[in-house]
């Protein structure tokens, strides 16, 4: 009986010894990250049989377990690698709204300076401090975008930086994971009991591991872990760990991207298998936002340059110089051409170039074409690309919408020939471009060229590059050429506006000799001196195709002649120059040296050899209307006028917005990304609070609880321990006895 009351006694201290030191575990771990509380779990001994029944034998600790939920846990993290995602996100994004926003900083006050310059020169364009005004402005204009540029391109190479880093990072938590994996077999193997801290080692890896990417896991039969992330992409297999690698992408060497080490190579991954954590947030701020608001301020610069080149160029300079003359310089700004860089894979040997494309008038131009065998008329509308053909001028102008306002009533054209055909006069300043705020990617496989807009993966194909180049021209704004031959699966990445702020820069030899600003129009008209009609002649514009040798030496005249009601132009229009003659919302081409109808109640508008003006009024018999060079222009400031224009023309996203506009449009975009993100930040910083108080209210340890199970086991231990002193004193009474 007294051993039964020794060995009962023994195992309560045992189990009460168990509890006291686990109950001290969890105190010392109470501040420990990832540590899971624990506890003892205790069982009755097997009873011994009597004849007055079952005596029981005392207890025993079959485990000590941790409470844990892998339920609540994966919530926690889960929503960790949100909260993680979102936070790199809003530091990133947080930058660019700061910038663009900010009114020293930003291009607003910037672009209001300079078309003030260009109105001090329109007010006074003889006085050289004007025009000097004028080209500072342009010069702090040029800064602001090259500051910009600088400060996004710091950001897009501190983005490559965190993204190396994240990756090493990723790295070390998957290799301590496979180690890890490794010691818990071996631990759980030779006890067949759960290594909690083990377990509570791992899982606190991984919830830092779901900071920086979301992974998943799945436990093995062993008790080791695998571990995946994207859609099923293996990081972590047992033991077994796989490498990422942070590396320059094949596509474009200067973008850092992720991708798995394999035999003797590194498969780069596509961005969207990245999810979750900080290197999600990274990756989709770069790709979300920052690269769209680097070829945004891109395509403000490339379409100011190329908007505000292609009207100066139409003007004559002080020194009385016009296109093609002396040394007269078009284009007030200088800028690169878009950048193309080949894959790094490519086995061909093409070299690919792109340019910028003349920005088409706003007030719709069209170029009309008849192929070599002179059989097929093709009609473009250069807005956005859509094309007609016909086999004749009837049929293709019924082919035409009537919206379209065109009228093809001569066959002008040679076979092989085109010519530009304008909705209405070419007024000034009414430039814009198709650029868009996306790269490229050209591919060949191996039978056609494909261009993709990675922006929103809109492409076109086509045998010939000459052929897409076509087709992409009118509606991108720029055009591709090849040397060499590419090989199926070459590809290479196009970027149009990628770096067009920073290579953007004013003319040099402007910079140095304002004189050489183009404020005035090269042209003057007057009546003849003897009319006896009413007709009148407007001062006349010049327009794409305009150059020296559109207004010969003599100039031009224009005659009337009542009987035919016609106007004739005199010899010395330039070789094939077709006469456009718009009235109200009708156009008519004529070829060359015809006579062109005239109706005294509706007058004309009327374009040739890059020249617009209108005649209206009554003219009479021979009256005669003159278009000479304006020689002594030192005072015209037409041309000028012209230029200030453009602040307030549709220029930008295919005619759509100002320049002011499409700025404040990314502005406004920043901003409501930023606040985007930060709203939705708050609600999942309040769900990770929700899921964490969920699994400490499980797995937490509480001091006030352990206090209470400390004095508790004491008690137990104590009492278990007087059981022991009574068997002992039972055992000297019995030995006393016997004696």
């Amino acid at each position: 009986m007294t051993t039964g009351i020794f060995s009962i006694g023994i195992t309560g201290l045992r189990a009460a010894q168990l509890g006291l030191l686990t109950t001290e575990h969890n105190i010392t771990n109470a501040s420990t990250p990832g540590y899971s509380r624990q506890r003892i779990v205790q069982t009755t001994n097997i009873p011994v049989a009597t004849g007055s029944g079952f005596v029981g034998q005392g207890t025993t600790v079959s485990a000590i377990e941790r409470l844990y939920s892998q339920t609540l846990v994966n919530q926690v993290n889960t929503a960790q690698s949100s909260v993680s995602e979102l936070d790199v996100y809003y530091a990133q994004i947080k930058q660019i709204d700061n910038m663009l926003a900010d009114q020293n900083a930003g291009l607003s006050p910037a672009l209001q300076d300079f078309f003030r310059g260009i109105q001090d020169v329109a007010a006074n364009p003889a006085l050289l401090a004007a025009r000097q005004s004028m080209i500072s402005s342009a010069e702090a204009l040029v800064s602001r975008f090259q500051s910009m540029e600088s400060r996004l391109n710091e950001l897009y190479e501190g983005v490559g930086a965190q993204i190396t880093t994240t990756v090493a990072s990723i790295n070390s938590y998957a290799e301590q994971i496979g180690e890890l994996n490794q010691r818990i077999v071996l631990a759980q193997a030779g006890s067949q009991q759960p290594a909690n801290d083990l377990l509570d080692q791992r899982d606190h890896l991984m919830a830092e591991l779901n900071k920086l990417v979301e992974v998943r896991s799945t436990v093995n039969s062993d008790g080791s872990y695998n571990v995946f992330f994207g859609t099923g992409q293996q990081l972590v297999v047992g033991t077994q760990v796989a490498e990422l690698a942070a590396q320059a992408s094949y596509a474009d060497i200067s973008r850092i991207v992720v991708g798995i080490k394999t035999a003797g190579a590194v498969q780069e991954l596509p961005e969207y298998l990245i999810t979750g954590g900080a290197l999600a947030g990274l990756v989709n701020f770069r790709s979300e936002t920052l690269d769209g608001v680097r070829n945004d301020v891109g395509r403000l610069a490339a379409t100011l340059a190329l908007t505000m080149n292609a009207q100066h160029s139409l003007g004559q300079d002080l020194l009385g110089q016009v296109s093609g003359e002396g040394s007269f310089v078009g284009n007030f700004f200088t800028l690169a051409q878009p950048r193309v860089t080949a894959n790094t894979l490519n086995t061909g040997g093409a070299s690919i170039s792109a340019s910028f494309v003349s920005p088409p008038p706003i007030n719709g131009t069209y170029s009309l074409a008849l192929d070599g065998a002179g059989t097929t008329y093709t009609l473009t509308r250069q807005s956005d690309g859509t094309q007609w053909s016909a086999g004749s001028l009837a049929a293709l102008q019924a082919a035409v919408p009537s919206a379209d306002g065109l009228t093809l009533t001569s066959a002008v054209l040679a076979a092989g020939q085109s010519t530009t055909v304008e909705n209405s006069a070419a007024a000034t300043a009414n430039f814009y471009t198709n650029l868009t705020d996306s790269d490229y990617r050209l591919s060949y496989d191996g039978a056609n060229f494909t261009l993709t807009r990675l922006s929103d993966n809109q492409s076109w194909s086509n045998a010939s590059l000459a052929n897409l180049s076509t087709t992409v021209a009118a509606s991108e704004g720029f055009q591709l050429a090849m040397v060499g031959a590419m090989a199926a699966g070459d590809s290479f990445t196009v970027m149009p506006t990628k770096f067009a702020a920073r290579d953007l820069d004013v003319n040099e030899t402007i910079a140095a000799d304002p004189r050489l600003i183009a404020a005035a129009m090269p042209l003057r008209t007057a009546e003849g001196a003897t009319n006896s009609g009413t007709a009148k002649i407007s001062a006349g514009a010049t327009h794409q195709g305009f150059t020296s040798s559109s207004i010969p030496a003599g100039g031009l005249t224009i005659t009337y002649a009542a009987g035919a009601g016609t106007l004739s132009f005199s010899a010395g229009l330039p070789a094939g120059a077709n006469i456009s003659v718009t009235v109200g919302s009708t156009t008519t081409v004529y070829p060359a040296g015809a006579a062109i109808p005239y109706n005294p109640l509706t007058g004309a508008t009327i374009s040739v050899a890059g020249l617009s003006f209108s005649i209206s009024g009554s003219p009479s018999n021979n009256d005669t209307f003159t278009i000479a060079r304006n020689s002594a222009g030192v005072a015209d400031n037409r041309n000028a006028l012209a230029l200030g224009k453009l602040q307030t023309q549709s220029t930008v996203a295919g005619g759509s917005a100002t320049y002011q506009v499409a700025y404040s449009r990314l502005v406004s975009d920043a901003g409501n990304k930023t606040r985007e993100i930060q709203v939705t930040g708050d609600a999942q910083s309040a769900l990770l609070k929700q899921a964490e108080d969920a699994r400490d209210s499980l797995s937490g340890v509480n001091l006030d609880e352990e206090a209470a199970n400390l004095l508790r086991y004491q008690q137990a231990y104590q009492a278990s321990a007087k059981v022991i002193d009574i068997g002992s004193k039972l055992f000297d009474v019995i030995l006393s006895i016997r004696s």
